[in-house]
């Protein structure tokens, strides 16, 4: 298709804008010459030549007490079961689609998570691509039924797997430029293991076909993709050299030894020699106990490191003497043992407080008490995740591209608007967000009675509680929620509350006529008596 002058196609070559210089991708793929052919060498201390021999040595280095200690703590950090078992979680809130493709988009991650075993695997996932310093997953389809998507994915040993690019060079008729318009990629794959240091022959598969992510971390000169233990190498050597160093200067040195100056005159080499040993031979004796018999037998053999030394002493010195060799002076001194060890932990990023046997125990305190360490350590572990979650979006990109729930052309810029939710378990991070939220809280009683004066709320949320515009939009929305559903219950209330008001001031005004009335009443019975006794008076008149 021909759209702006570009030709738009869909096979293995990725076409990219015509330059002379080549594209910089720093994936850790092969360049190949155009004829396939390929040749690279690298060396690592002189020892490792190809990337088999590297990922060898670097699993090698995972075994080592030091070393596994160090990346356990390191995956128990990065993967966390929450308590209802999830471990990861993606987040398509950001993505600017309708609420169908968001939910196609949940479904197909669940579906890879099904795939990978994630919830159970996660730890060994996490740690395999840690140590090797990349994954590869063969993505298996039926070849029938594609739509269906994903059926399987196999995990496969990077060292029998090799990514390959082969650029597409054409030479400009008008400049006469030699130009790169693109490359076509594809894996290698051999059982026995593919080389870089000769061409090799192996399985050719399409670059769709593989699930591929790595480490991040590569070399600018040869494009080699490295592990975060290839700083640990050479730490980890001197460490070993040193400890066994010092458990042979221990033994060497660990007894005291006798050391036989003998006089031997003017005798002749020969003879003064022939008259050491006899010494020798006269004043060793060794015992030793044999376990079979149960007897101390005197067992005279040839003199060794830890035993006497006997030394000739011509005439005119001090004559015969006997004296000893002290043990050595600091057998129990570690320094130079632990400086090579907090190297060691330094060189894989993880505090030396968490592996020292004498500060084992996990204090919890104010965030002025978390060591720069563990905030360096929390901050490498995100990147550790955010690089390993590119491995689900390559596979979300096949599962949905092949069930047809979104074009490959669209995946580009959803891709850019999905987060992983990985499960925290740091619990200095808490700490540090539960401080900070507090001392922005007290700023902000202390700021309130300036504002409307001094300060708008709007530069209270956004300045003093760091608020972004979508967490300001969110607690907008939620606060006017919440006020409709509390309206109708005040108003309810607030007109129980007047009629119960009418009714106290009614019940009131009755008592303040109660008195009134039965002060009338009182009058009129006073009347009435008063009339009946004049009538009575009256008659008692008449009869006289």
């Amino acid at each position: 298709m021909q759209l702006f002058g570009f030709t738009i196609t869909r096979d293995d070559a990725k076409e990219t804008q015509p330059s002379f210089a080549p594209p910089k991708i720093d994936d850790g793929a092969i360049e190949i010459a155009p004829g396939g052919t390929y040749g690279t060498y690298f060396d690592f201390d002189g020892k490792t030549k190809d990337e088999g021999q590297l990922i060898t040595r670097y699993r090698d280095m995972s075994v080592t007490a030091e070393c596994d200690a160090a990346i356990q703590d390191i995956v128990n950090e990065a993967i966390v079961v929450s308590d209802d078992g999830d471990i990861l979680e993606i987040n398509v809130e950001k993505v600017d689609q309708p609420n169908k493709v968001k939910n196609d988009i949940r479904e197909a991650f669940a579906e890879i998570l099904r795939q990978l075993d994630f919830n159970k695997k996660a730890h060994d996932i996490f740690k395999k691509w840690y140590v090797d310093g990349r994954m590869y997953y063969h993505i298996i389809v039926d070849i029938e039924k594609p739509t269906d998507g994903i059926k399987e994915l196999r995990y496969i040993d990077p060292r029998r797997i090799k990514k390959v690019r082969e650029p597409i060079r054409e030479k400009d008729p008008k400049t006469g430029v030699v130009v790169n318009k693109g490359y076509k990629e594809y894996y290698i794959y051999n059982q026995k293991g593919v080389y870089n240091n000769h061409s090799t022959q192996g399985v050719k598969i399409a670059a769709d076909s593989i699930a591929y992510t790595h480490s991040g971390i590569t070399d600018g000169k040869t494009s080699t993709v490295y592990s975060h233990l290839q700083k640990a190498a050479k730490p980890l050597n001197q460490l070993r050299v040193l400890e066994d160093s010092i458990v042979i200067y221990r033994l060497v040195r660990a007894p005291e030894r006798r050391i036989f100056y003998i006089d031997v005159g003017n005798l002749p080499k020969m003879k003064a020699e022939q008259y050491l040993r006899d010494m020798m031979v006269k004043h060793k004796n060794k015992l030793v106990y044999d376990s079979a018999t149960g007897e101390v037998r005197d067992d005279r053999r040839h003199m060794t490191m830890l035993e006497d030394f006997w030394l000739p002493r011509r005439e005119g010195g001090r004559g015969t003497e006997i004296t000893t060799l002290p043990g050595g002076q600091n057998l129990g001194e570690i320094e130079d043992v632990e400086y090579f060890r907090r190297k060691l932990y330094k060189s894989l990023n993880v505090p030396f407080t968490r592996l020292d046997v004498e500060n084992s125990v996990f204090n919890i305190g104010r965030s002025q008490e978390i060591t720069r360490d563990e905030i360096k350590f929390s901050k490498f572990v995100d990147r550790l995740r955010n690089q390993f979650a590119t491995l689900f979006n390559n596979l979300l990109e096949i599962q949905l591209t092949l069930t047809k729930k979104i074009k490959r052309e669209d995946w580009e810029m959803i891709r850019q608007q999905i987060d992983y939710d990985f499960q925290n378990d740091n619990h200095f991070t808490e700490l540090k967000e539960a401080e900070l939220l507090k001392e922005r809280l007290a700023l902000v009683d202390q700021i309130d009675q300036y504002v409307g004066r001094y300060f708008s709320l709007d530069y209270v949320r956004r300045q003093v509680l760091r608020m972004s515009e979508e967490d300001i939009a969110f607690i907008d929305k939620q606060m006017n929620k919440e006020g409709e559903e509390v309206v109708a219950p005040q108003t309810q209330q607030q007109q129980l509350s007047v009629q119960q008001q009418q009714q106290e001031l009614e019940m009131q005004a009755q008592q303040a006529q109660q008195p009134q009335q039965q002060k009338e009443e009182l009058t009129y019975e006073e009347r009435e008596l008063m009339e009946s006794m004049t009538r009575f008076m009256d008659s008692m008149t008449d009869e006289d």
